[in-house]
């Protein structure tokens, strides 16, 4: 298997959006404040927008289809032909379990960071309490899972790369091969023999 340049595309361009997105999905995190409610003693939060949930998921979901791209070409390691021994099929496996670690943590912290971003507090504490504070998502979750979607492009390209040396031993298969056919001098030895 030869690698693809329009796969190898696909795939940087699907992570490169995903990352775009998280770290949208970053600066975009709600934000709130405490207002007091006007009919009784009790305060409540005020949240921003929610852009950073749909980012964040937006950005979850081209990761998966990146992954499930590069697994399903390279039939996840596990269920292709046999590859070749040596360096590239030990630095396949390396990689393929390094953009697998990444783009769990990847997933992880957008999955988790749009759930929390999402949850927004209503009435939080009588209006006389003076440590109020609306539950919001903490700065850097996003953030990491926009490093962690880039690792988990390198990983990716080099587990691709590298498959695709180990799958062909490093040589492209020829067409036509075999084994050429001469005539034989048998009949014409023994002719000359008798």
């Amino acid at each position: 298997m030869a690698v693809s340049i329009p796969v190898l595309v696909i795939v940087i361009a699907l992570h490169l959006i995903a990352f775009v997105l998280a770290v949208g999905a970053e600066r975009r995190r709600s934000s709130a404040k405490v207002v007091p409610d006007e009919y009784d003693e009790k305060t409540f939060c005020v949240y921003g927008t929610d852009a950073s949930t749909a980012y964040g998921l937006a950005a979850f979901g081209l990761l998966l289809i990146s992954q499930t791209l590069v697994n399903g070409i390279t039939k996840c390691l596990c269920f292709g032909r046999g590859m070749m021994g040596g360096s590239s099929t030990t630095c396949a496996i390396f990689f393929f379990v390094f953009s697998w670690v990444s783009f769990l943590g990847a997933e992880a912290c957008l999955l988790a960071g749009s759930a929390k971003n999402a949850y927004h507090t209503k009435y939080r504490a009588v209006f006389q309490v003076e440590s109020l504070s609306c539950a919001t998502l903490r700065k850097g979750v996003f953030a990491a899972g926009a490093a962690l979607t880039l690792l988990s492009m390198i990983g990716s390209i080099f587990y691709y790369w590298k498959h695709s040396k180990a799958d062909t031993g490093g040589w492209q298969k020829h067409q036509n091969e075999g084994l050429g056919m001469a005539a034989s001098n048998y009949t014409e030895s023994t002719e000359r023999k008798g």
